[in-house]
């Protein structure tokens, strides 16, 4: 049975060249978090690597692996050791010439609970998302754990209010993003505030409007996408941490710099919850009668 609240754990941290140094930094600071008290670990966006999507290039593919496969054998190891859930963000390799970007969800037992593939695919500069993931088909989910209910989106699913509804009424008490969302460095002087305060916005007005917890993962420091030593030419981005765990009142509990590695640990207070839909009872009121043309493209 689910407890009463749980505490959850925010890996920010930086991604070299070498995938393999990424795991294996990755499981240590898993293991701190659990240190730490942490129950369940929440991992960046694609964090085996460097950001790759700031290019187009066929030998990238080499770069995704199966589910099951190499991380999830690794991670779910370590769940099981240390008797926490864990989260992975991978880039999965589905089938031949069939990618997703795909977050696993692992319990404290070490068995994997299931996925989510991120369904919002961007393509923007230094963003070219869409050469390398099909978009999800797994629909928006909420994963039963020993601690709780766990929801996840993934970055860019970030800026849409419907993934988090329909992920909140599936049940989650919190929804984790996993995030690599950064400043391209000729824009930060004039935009990096503005930028990072939408981020931290969009996600609070989630918690609040359906009342669960969000806690938003990314990574820090400058990247090329630089994978083993091929380096990369350009400005690259210089990603942003600034990770932060949010209460359904969009209260920031716990908040992370925009420069270094840190862990994040914080309370999902289910009660709580339950206390602050009851005072802001937004689910009971939603006019479901007049929602249909949400699933229009456009209203004309």
């Amino acid at each position: 049975m689910a407890a009463d609240n749980f505490e959850v754990g925010l890996v920010q941290m930086a991604c070299s060249p070498e995938p393999d140094d990424n795991l294996e930094r990755a499981a240590g600071f898993v293991r701190e978090a659990a240190r730490l008290g942490a129950q369940v670990i929440c991992l960046p966006e694609l964090f085996r690597t460097q950001y790759f999507c700031q290019r187009e290039d066929t030998s990238l593919f080499d770069l995704a692996e199966p589910i099951p496969g190499p991380s999830t054998t690794r991670f779910c190891r370590l769940a099981a050791e240390l008797k926490v859930a864990i989260e992975l963000s991978l880039f999965e390799r589905r089938a031949p010439g069939l990618y997703h970007n795909t977050a696993v969800i692992i319990g404290s037992d070490g068995a994997i609970r299931g996925l989510y593939r991120k369904m919002h695919i961007p393509d923007d500069p230094l963003y070219y998302e869409k050469y390398y993931f099909t978009p999800g088909d797994l629909g928006f989910k909420s994963f039963e754990l020993e601690q709780g209910s766990v929801g996840t989106l993934v970055c860019w699913d970030q800026w849409y209010p419907e993934g988090a509804r329909l992920t909140a009424l599936q049940g989650a008490n919190v929804i984790f993003y996993p995030t690599a969302i950064g400043w391209h460095p000729e824009e930060k002087a004039e935009w990096g505030a503005a930028q990072y305060d939408a981020w931290c916005t969009m996600q609070r007005a989630h918690a609040i409007a359906n009342g669960v917890y969000v806690g938003a993962i990314n990574r820090v420091g400058h990247e090329t996408g630089n994978i083993r030593g091929n380096e990369v030419k350009g400005a690259g981005l210089e990603f942003w941490g600034g990770s932060f765990l949010a209460d359904p009142f969009g209260r920031i509990l716990a908040r992370a710099s925009h420069d270094k590695e840190e862990i994040l640990v914080g309370t999902v207070d289910v009660k709580l919850q339950e206390e602050i839909r009851r005072n802001w009872p937004f689910l009971r009121d939603r006019r479901i009668d007049a929602y249909g043309p949400i699933t229009q493209r456009f209203g004309k």
